[in-house]
């Protein structure tokens, strides 16, 4: 009977009316009983008042006893020698016409009763038709609730997600409506998500057909006044084939980015996570970018506990960390320092990135970690992309990344992972 409100609710009714119905089924054979009585009495009143009329040498305490079945044989026997008239009362009777076994005596009673038996059999088809009445009205209210159901799946099954079928009662078919509803929605967020999907999957394509134009139409170019200008000086060839490797580099690098959001975006990689500490991870994305940093002539300070760990796929992380570190050192002022600043408590590891440069405008903030986008004071080399491929790991490892910047005055990432 769980959830079954409905059908509880009708119960109840039933039962409710039929315990109604008893006390007055009840009450009408009180009445019956009391009309019978009072017939019976006055009756047998009227009998004992001619008798002893009649009769004076009877005791009315003989009579008593007669009509209460307490007068033994011997009694009766002196008030029929008494009267010496006196028969058997079924002799006297059967004279008028009254058996009875078969007849009442009392006309009245008769007529009463028939009355009775009239009004009983009325409250029984009546209460018949009560119980009938409810059980239709509850199974009449289920098929509309069921039709209503199969209407809701029609309409999702030709696509329209716009029903509000939210139903507050308890019953099992309003829970089926309730679950009904939160499918609806779910397939409205999953037709939704999918047409978004496409959306930015064709911006996708385009920002990433757009990234790939440029540095292929520059090789393109530079290869073919190379073949084109067969006397071309060596100089000016050696800085055409260096211009070609860095744009290739610049190819390799966006295509492997790509690959590798991709592979986080379909779950496809199987991280190995182990326990490893935070200063191993530093130590091998400051080697990554220990040449750009000499380059710009940056330097990279580390602070915090060196035996402070945190479980995650290492080669990973190490990625994560470099792509910031390589955009820190790239916005970063020549001659000044990138602070590495880490540490652990009982709820989170925390590694905070610090440089001191131009810092992020403020209206890119917001932006930053989405894909191919660059911000106003990015490089003309830089693709866009991976500080959103750093976020994407990050995420991946239970963990989340923000920035706090001050135009003119550098950035500040922050990193949290959670045990």
């Amino acid at each position: 009977m769980k959830n079954k409100v409905e059908l509880k609710k009708t119960i109840i009714t039933i039962l409710a009316i039929i315990i109604i119905f008893m006390v007055g089924f009840g009450v009408l054979l009180y009445t019956q009983y009391r009309t019978y009585n009072v017939n019976f009495n006055e009756k047998i009143s009227e009998i004992c008042s001619k008798i002893v009329e009649k009769y004076p040498k009877v005791e009315k305490r003989e009579l008593v006893e007669i009509l209460n079945s307490a007068a033994s044989k011997k009694d009766k026997a002196n008030i029929q020698n008494s009267t010496n008239e006196v028969v058997t009362s079924n002799t006297i009777l059967r004279d008028y016409g009254i058996d009875l076994e078969k007849d009442t005596v009392l006309l009245a009673n008769d007529k009463e009763f028939k009355q009775f038996i009239i009004i009983d059999i009325t409250a029984l088809i009546l209460l018949f038709i009560v119980i009938i009445c409810i059980f239709m009205k509850y199974y009449r209210n289920r098929n509309n609730k069921l039709n209503e159901i199969t209407k809701y799946i029609e309409q999702i099954n030709k696509g329209n997600y716009k029903l509000n079928i939210e139903d507050n009662t308890e019953d099992e078919l309003s829970i089926l409506k309730n679950e009904l509803y939160k499918t609806t929605v779910m397939l409205k967020e999953v037709a939704e998500n999918s047409l978004n999907d496409k959306i930015e999957l064709k911006d996708s394509l385009s920002d990433i057909s757009h990234q790939l134009k440029t540095p292929i139409t520059s090789i393109l170019i530079m290869l073919d006044n190379i073949q084109d200008n067969k006397d071309m000086d060596i100089k000016t060839k050696s800085e055409f084939i260096k211009d070609i490797k860095r744009e290739v580099i610049n190819v390799r690098f966006l295509v492997e980015s790509l690959l590798k959001l991709s592979k986080i975006d379909s779950n496809s990689i199987n991280f190995i996570n182990k326990e490893v500490t935070i200063r191993e991870i530093i130590k091998e994305a400051i080697k990554n970018v220990e040449m750009l940093g000499e380059l710009h002539n940056v330097k990279i300070q580390v602070i915090g506990n060196s035996m402070d760990t945190i479980i995650c796929d290492l080669k990973w992380q190490v990625e994560a960390i470099t792509n910031i570190l390589k955009n820190a050192i790239e916005h970063s002022n020549e001659n000044s320092t990138i602070e590495i600043r880490y540490e652990k408590n009982k709820l989170y590891a925390k590694i905070e990135i610090e440089d001191h440069g131009v810092g992020i405008d403020e209206s890119d903030i917001q932006h930053i970690f989405e894909r191919f986008y660059k911000g106003k004071n990015s490089s003309s080399e830089s693709v866009g992309i991976g500080l959103a491929l750093s976020k994407s790991i990050i995420e991946s490892n239970n963990g989340y990344i923000q920035v706090d910047s001050e135009k003119n005055k550098g950035s500040k990432f922050i990193i949290k992972y959670l045990d």
